[in-house]
């Protein structure tokens, strides 16, 4: 009875990891607080840059530290890997958002709204060149 129980509980532990996949609410040990959401106006292009980092920071880091990508190398955020995946517009980064495949979550209009998905992939697309 003891074995069924330990056994119940990690496996419930192990499908509690997988469910929670790349989206972490910490990030090595230390809470990462949730960004404020980007303006559909933003007033500068900084203003957006600096959303766009704090927003990938919490959301995207811990898979793509550095714009590397933790489970596919080849697949990681530099301009050249992008270009090789054709993905040559942020839109096509927020396409990918939405709809990615098996290995990366899925993040859907009411986790990162539409202006934020765009601040996130314009940032990715001036940030990660080599």
């Amino acid at each position: 009875m003891l074995k069924r129980t330990l056994l119940t509980g990690l496996l419930a532990a192990i499908t509690a990891c997988l469910l929670v996949g790349c989206n972490q609410e910490t990030r090595y040990g230390q809470e990462v607080g949730r960004a404020a959401p980007v303006s559909q106006s933003a007033a500068t292009a900084g203003e957006r840059f600096s959303a766009g980092e704090r927003l990938f920071s919490q959301y995207c880091s811990p898979c793509h530290p550095d714009g590397g990508n933790v489970s596919d190398p080849r697949k990681s955020l530099r301009s050249s890997d992008l270009k090789a995946n054709h993905i040559t517009r942020p839109q096509d980064i927020v396409r990918i958002m939405r709809n990615p495949g098996s290995r990366m979550m899925r993040f859907d209009v009411t986790t990162i709204s539409d202006a934020d998905a765009t601040a996130i992939a314009e940032y990715i697309m001036t940030s990660f060149k080599n």
